[in-house]
């Protein structure tokens, strides 16, 4: 068992930040929270339908205020896994990067693309073709997760039992060079 501070996972759709979380959350005995599922809680509503009603910019700005929320909860630490657009508005990348410990899940588009294939809530995926989409959120999005990124761990082709245990190393090696 380590002592780590709260975790927070980010990265594109189909990275399997829910499924790593929850087995890290396991491994750390710690609450763990999805901010996609606790909008969703908070909307009454699932992300498609806040997508529809208020746009991107609207779940943007609940993506902003749930991840304000959630860091200052009293329940800390905790582990949780943000939504793929996180990092799209300057204000989260900023409460990102005070954060001792967020951990960037890579996955290629290939991944995403087989991962959430068979998928209905992502919006984002709903217009055009997702391979293009998919292909241009990575080309802006990679570089916004390596800049909030304290740990890098890559997802693609791993069981994600290997993946959380890839995680839990890198998190010992990074605690390990904070002290």
């Amino acid at each position: 068992m380590i002592n780590a501070p709260t975790i927070i996972l980010v990265g594109p759709m189909g990275a399997g930040k829910t499924t790593i979380g929850r087995l890290l959350s396991q491994q750390l005995d710690r609450e763990f929270f999805d901010s996609d599922r606790v909008i969703e809680e908070n909307a009454g509503a699932d992300i498609p339908w806040i997508f529809e009603k208020e746009g991107e910019e609207g779940f943007r700005r609940r993506e902003t205020q749930t991840l304000e929320a959630m860091l200052s909860e009293e329940q800390l630490p905790i582990v949780l896994a943000t939504g793929g657009g996180i990092v799209m508005m300057e204000e989260n990348r900023e409460m990102l990067k005070q954060q001792p410990l967020v951990v960037y899940l890579f996955a290629s588009v290939a991944q995403q693309l087989q991962r959430t294939s068979k998928s209905n809530n992502r919006p984002l995926l709903k217009q055009g073709d997702p391979k293009e989409t998919l292909t241009r959120l990575f080309a802006i999005r990679d570089p916004l997760y390596r800049e909030v990124a304290s740990v890098i761990v890559e997802t693609d082709s791993r069981h994600p039992k290997t993946v959380a245990n890839k995680v839990m190393d890198a998190i010992k090696k990074h605690l390990a060079t904070e002290v």
